[in-house]
């Protein structure tokens, strides 16, 4: 009889969430499999910036140290937090269906109108994307820093920290509080981090390469991997992390894939974007040509600045 198949997670009610969908899909293919959970950087330090940690590594180093060893057979994670370039030895091999890809304003306030100059309104969030494009197109908001899981998010709102947290859709809704998203946002304004609303699945590259295909048959979209691979092309070329608010993504119709992304600067004062479509079978010199764009129209200038703003 075959070993189930070991997923490794970070604890998180999200995170698990992840995991058993990623369990229900390879179970509906005939396989076992066993939740393993594994607490990360990201999980343990709550009162410092993503930026301020490092952002490689910060939600995946301790599950890759347990695929190295072989404690684990796979390792799930939101897309969009995994490195532009991941460490030797480890690789992707499969995005789950992606889920809605807005930025969302969730809070029990149903008259919240960040479009309102009027309106004193102060959102919580830790992306450094979205704080980014708020100053840029609507400079009256203010935010507050606010980390930890959905829940610890929310809690901090009810205290109030913050009048609303600007989030991922996926997110919210996975965890059922659809009731509290006040606003949808628009994708070309907030265009999202690469990968938001899709499920990675890591090994290591010494996983038997039968197993290994067992889960690419059961877990990946075909439409999404080909999207998420031109977007994480382009930010593998800008070498994103969760602390550089570079934006992008992919739609797939029709076998043609449309890549739109930027980079926005810390104040807001500038924002950069480009758009580029192909042949979806060019996912990868898709996301190159976009960051050749980006770069070259002053985003080499954007990104240099930023990166020595973070290491003061």
């Amino acid at each position: 009889m075959n070993k189930p198949i070991r997923i490794g997670t970070r604890g998180s009610k999200l995170a698990l969430w992840q995991a058993y969908h990623v369990a229900d899909l390879l179970k509906a293919q005939g396989l076992a499999s066993e939740i393993v959970i594994i607490e990360t950087k990201g999980d343990k330090i709550l009162d410092v910036s993503i930026a301020k940690i490092g952002s490689k590594g910060v939600f995946t180093e301790e599950l890759e140290d347990q695929l190295a060893s072989g404690a684990i057979d796979i390792a799930v994670h939101s897309a969009k937090d995994m490195q532009s370039k991941l460490p030797d030895g480890f690789e992707i091999i499969a995005f789950t269906k992606r889920e809605v890809e807005n930025d969302i304003i969730l809070s029990h306030d149903p008259n919240i109108d960040y479009q309102n100059p009027d309106q004193s309104l102060v959102l919580g969030t830790s992306s450094t994307r979205r704080v980014a494009t708020l100053k840029h197109f609507y400079p009256h908001i203010h935010t507050v820093e606010v980390r930890g899981n959905l829940q610890t998010r929310i809690a901090k709102m009810e205290s109030g920290l913050c009048d609303a947290l600007l989030l991922a859709y996926a997110g919210a809704h996975r965890m059922g509080y659809d009731n509290l998203i006040r606003h949808k946002l628009s994708l070309d304004e907030f265009t999202p981090a690469v990968g938001q609303g899709s499920v990675a699945i890591e090994t290591s590259v010494n996983l038997d390469p039968t197993i290994k295909a067992q889960i690419v048959s059961a877990c990946h979209h075909e439409a999404t991997g080909y999207r998420l691979l031109a977007e994480r092309s382009y930010l593998r070329v800008l070498e994103g992390g969760c602390s550089i608010p570079v934006f992008a993504l992919a739609e797939f119709e029709e076998n043609t894939l449309h890549l739109k992304g930027g980079i926005v600067s810390l104040d807001g004062s500038s924002r950069i974007m480009h758009k580029v479509s192909g042949s979806h079978d060019q996912s990868e010199e898709l996301g190159m040509q976009l960051a050749d764009k980006v770069l070259k129209d002053g985003g080499f200038e954007i990104l240099k600045e930023i990166k020595t703003a973070l290491k003061k």
